[in-house]
């Protein structure tokens, strides 16, 4: 029998070569909560077990499909009711193709060539040389699969640098603010919300 987390009306089994939801993926899950409506078209980026996926469908009716270049965690979120395929981050969109809600919780740890972590475990995890390797990645390409009116939930460590995650965030066009956070004993995670700046009106003759 696998392991088993149960947590806000959910019910989440993990596997081996598979990220285990941890205090970070509580807090990404609690703050999606805040802000989820029923309806909403939901994206999530490296779902890993499925996790907060499965949070927010316990708790909402919602159009949510979710990612993850690890093909044991699409195995295993599928496996936990979410909608998944296997996509480097948005590899499996077209440009046009947007969200009311986008989350992500990005493997933020530095990681030289020594550190890896043998298999598909590792991606959950490497943050490359500095540890905001995926995330500046990210950051290129979210704004455009973000409807109008849509938000980005994103987890960042102070390992990775919150206000440099939020200085990139504003530069990638997201007016940015930080939502929920909570002191590790190495670390504080935040989660960030952004949304599109709304662009200038054009002066009216």
């Amino acid at each position: 029998m696998m392991p088993c987390i149960t947590y806000r009306n959910a019910s989440v089994e993990f596997v081996d070569e598979v990220y285990e939801p941890a205090e970070d993926s509580f807090l990404l899950a609690d703050s999606a909560l805040a802000f989820v409506n029923k309806g909403m078209k939901i994206l999530e980026i490296g779902t890993g077990t499925g996790f907060v996926s499965v949070v927010i469908q316990a708790n909402f009716e919602v159009d949510l499909l979710a990612t993850d270049i690890n093909p044991h965690a699409v195995r295993c979120a599928s496996d936990n009711g979410v909608s998944t395929i296997r996509a480097d981050m948005f590899s499996a969109f077209k440009p046009a193709q947007c969200f009311d809600m986008i989350i992500f919780n990005p493997p933020y740890l530095p990681t030289s060539q020594d550190d890896k972590v043998p298999g598909w475990l590792n991606y959950a995890f490497d943050g490359g040389a500095d540890g905001t390797e995926s995330l500046r990645r990210f950051l290129k390409s979210v704004g455009s699969h973000l409807c109008p009116t849509g938000l980005l939930l994103l987890l960042i460590s102070s390992l990775t640098g919150i206000e440099q995650a939020k200085y990139w965030m504003e530069e990638a066009g997201l007016e940015t603010e930080v939502v929920s956070k909570e002191k590790c004993f190495f670390e504080e995670l935040v989660v960030l919300k952004g949304i599109l700046k709304a662009k200038p009106k054009e002066n009216i003759k």
